[in-house]
């Protein structure tokens, strides 16, 4: 019995040394890729500035690089920095492609703010790897980058707005606000969730695998009051920075807790925001995507396709997902949402050259910091002031 023990325990301790050290290890040996411009992209001759600017973490697993380009393009824009993963796990071929696809383009070169992470993770569905990466990507974008809120998605989302419009929308808001959607009503996951103990085999192994589960399980904690909610999220520079170099121990302690804890990505960001007495009260209890889910217990969103194309722009909301690879909704969305027509064409904005009936091609220096926010701009600012208004907002942070 007391070997039994002493084994359980020693697992249990080295999945936490394993992921303590996780994100520097992996962050010391060239942990980007930073493609440097063809030709100097020179903004001395204006004035002008973008009032906010957001940083992107977008992961990508093996297949994923046609969603991945064509995401990127409808993404892109000259204020914002994008961070690319793809799966450690996915084919040589693939990575090399997605790596020729961003130092070959053009207006990526010439505003050098898109890169690809070049000492990739390998990432496990439901483990704690899917957290470390995000905190390792955050702390990456910290280092390189000044910007104002981070926001994580994967190939399979979508924007339902363009990049002016989501700066345009979000730049009368405070630069404090996080929107993590988050309850404590924890329900069924607090027996599938809160009580079991799993081991990521993605910490220690460079092989594709399942998470494990240990027989025994843990007692609920009380040394903190766990939360959950979705795994997409849009967080301040100023709660990154606490979570990445935290002066109170909490986001550390949580960062082992979670260790071992079924789809953390789920729970980690909620737990720690909502048992700081700094930043509980910063919580938008919103994720600002439309995602629409299986039978109970919605563990899974279902694909989205033409069916719900006018629901989705009725939610108001600047993103969506998951999509299939060239779903014909996207199309649509190309056209009426982005403005956007052609495959190599990005996103409307009014940084671009030739901003025609075509899609944006190229930029142009004269109109760096120049917005041209559309409709999508009007319905996102709806949402916001209905969720950051008096009546919903206190009432709904950390419940």
């Amino acid at each position: 019995m007391g070997i039994k023990i002493f084994m359980f325990s020693l697992i249990i301790l080295t999945s936490l040394l394993l992921i303590l050290i996780y994100i520097p290890t992996q962050f010391s040996h060239s942990p980007i890729t930073i493609f440097k411009p063809k030709k100097t992209f020179i903004i001395s001759n204006t004035t002008n500035t973008y009032p906010i600017k957001f940083a992107y973490l977008i992961s990508a697993s093996k297949g994923d690089v046609p969603k991945l380009k064509r995401l990127l393009f409808s993404l892109y824009h000259p204020a914002n920095y994008y961070l690319i993963h793809l799966d450690l796990n996915a084919p040589q071929n693939e990575h090399q492609e997605i790596s020729r696809f961003v130092s070959g383009n053009n207006v990526f070169g010439e505003i050098n703010n898109v890169w690809v992470v070049g000492k990739p993770n390998l990432v496990t569905y439901r483990g704690p790897t899917m957290l470390a990466n995000t905190l390792h990507a955050m702390s990456m974008l910290l280092k390189i980058a000044k910007w104002d809120w981070f926001i994580n998605l994967s190939a399979t989302d979508y924007p339902l707005v363009t990049q002016d419009d989501l700066i345009h929308a979000f730049s009368d808001l405070p630069r404090n606000l996080n929107f993590v959607q988050h309850t404590s009503h924890m329900g069924w996951k607090l027996n599938k969730r809160g009580k079991p103990i799993i081991i990521d085999p993605g910490l220690y192994t460079l092989n594709k695998s399942e998470i494990w589960w240990v027989i025994k399980q843990r007692s609920l904690p009380t040394a903190f009051k766990l939360y959950t909610g979705s795994a997409w999220t849009i967080l301040s520079r100023s709660f990154a920075e606490y979570c990445i170099i935290g002066w109170e121990n909490l986001p550390r302690t949580l960062l082992l807790y979670y260790a071992n804890f079924v789809s953390s990505p789920e729970g980690y960001f909620q737990t720690v925001i909502c048992n700081s007495d700094e930043y509980k009260n910063t919580t938008v209890n919103h994720d600002l995507h439309y995602i629409t889910w299986d039978i109970p217990p919605k563990q899974h969103p279902r694909s989205l396709g033409p069916k719900d194309y006018r629901r989705m722009v009725l939610s108001n909301r600047p993103f969506a997902r998951k999509f299939k690879n060239n779903n014909p909704v996207l199309n649509k969305i190309d056209r009426d949402l982005l403005r956007r027509r052609n495959g190599q064409y990005f996103s409307a904005g009014g940084w671009c050259s030739n901003d025609d009936e075509r899609g944006c091609l190229n930029l142009q220096g004269e109109k760096y910091g120049v917005l041209r926010p559309g409709t999508g701009a009007k319905r996102l600012k709806t949402l916001l002031k209905k969720l950051v208004s008096a009546p919903h907002f206190g009432k709904r942070q950390c419940r």
